[in-house]
């Protein structure tokens, strides 16, 4: 089997790395290597080494990044190899070994699953950027998409032939897509199988093309923008709710207990309408009519809304707080609110769009 599954490594101004990775994988029985030169100047194309029987290369004749070069590879194997089994990403940099990426190849099998090669970040040798990077990415995916991934920006992984054209589909060019293509992945119930690798970093990892904050935001964006979008909306809710205690307190003075309930209600239809059409068309890049999602996000945030109303009257009764008090609780309740609404959106509401 190992014959039919395809070694994918893509490449930008390599050094001479690249020709000892080529050769090692070679060596343990990797007979299919696409390499994609992404846009290489002329000093550093020297290192890559020749075509032959057992290696191709894809020329990207302008950098484009190291996603691109991923779809351009998946595109071509898909086109040209229709008995091909499999295909296993890795670096050319020499931080996956032969024997961990054959492990992965080996892990692939025919079902809707991909294989992460997964690191010990533990090690002290792990440099403070990759650490830092992999703790956080880890976070932030099992606290807003319920999953735990002990290596979310490793490059060793495998696929099977059958999720080609699913990975084809995923947005990002850069070092975004493989955060994207997870995010898909759970968002569209693909398995995740981890096994652990080696962690090898060559001389503090400076080899890599990663930059770290116009990357990370890339890399981020998605998971940014949909906070942002609920602080937009939050910012407009809690504003509205103050303003609308204040007016209902003094319109309606002996109606205190109800008013938290009516100010959170008026609030929260402005402020829905803001959050529905931001996530729609800029978080999760949905395409699909508005009749088809509209019912479903409002079936998610009008009990949403009543939770929040009741809670915050429930403690604003119980603590004898008053406007400023319950925007405070409100605050609170809110946020806990916003972690389990993230899940319902990305996996219900706005399921099939751009990025989920």
């Amino acid at each position: 089997m190992a014959n039919k599954i395809f070694l994918v490594i893509p490449s930008l101004n390599p050094d001479e790395q690249l020709a000892k990775t080529v050769k090692g994988m070679l060596d343990i029985g990797f007979e299919n290597i696409v390499l994609v030169d992404d846009g290489s100047d002329f000093a550093h194309k020297k290192n890559f080494p020749a075509e032959s029987n057992n290696v191709t290369i894809l020329t990207h004749e302008v950098n484009r990044g190291k996603g691109a070069a991923l779809k351009t590879a998946f595109a071509y194997i898909k086109e040209n190899y229709p008995d091909a089994y499999g295909v296993v990403t890795a670096d050319g940099d020499g931080q996956h070994t032969p024997d961990d990426v054959m492990k992965c190849a080996l892990e692939i099998s025919d079902k809707r699953e991909i294989v992460l090669g997964c690191r010990d970040f533990s090690g002290e040798d792990v440099p403070g950027k990759s650490r830092f990077g992999n703790k956080v990415t880890s976070f932030i995916f099992k606290t807003l998409c319920g999953k735990a991934i002990s290596d979310t920006q490793t490059g060793l992984r495998g696929f099977p032939v059958c999720l080609l054209d699913f990975l084809c589909d995923i947005s990002g060019d850069r070092f975004e897509y493989e955060t994207n293509m997870l995010l898909r992945c759970i968002g569209e119930n693909v398995g995740i199988k981890e096994i652990t690798i080696e962690t090898v970093y060559l001389d503090e990892n400076k080899a890599t093309h990663f930059r770290p904050v116009r990357d990370s935001v890339r890399i981020y964006r998605f998971l940014i923008n949909y906070i942002l979008s609920s602080f937009i909306s939050f910012i407009a809710d809690i504003s509205l709710f103050y303003l609308f205690s204040v007016l209902f307190s003094r319109l309606f003075p002996d109606s205190s207990p109800m008013i938290p309930i009516v100010a959170t209600v008026c609030a929260r239809a402005i402020s829905s309408g803001i959050n529905y059409y931001i996530n729609k068309t800029k978080v999760f890049e949905n395409k699909q009519q508005i009749k088809k999602t509209l019912f479903k996000y409002y079936a998610l945030a009008i009990p949403q809304m009543l939770v929040s109303a009741g809670a915050v009257t429930l403690l604003t009764v119980i603590f004898g707080a008053h406007s400023f008090g319950s925007s405070v609780i409100k605050i609170f309740v809110d946020t806990v609110i916003f972690l389990i609404s993230f899940r319902i959106q990305k996996s219900w509401v706005f399921k099939g769009g751009k990025n989920v």
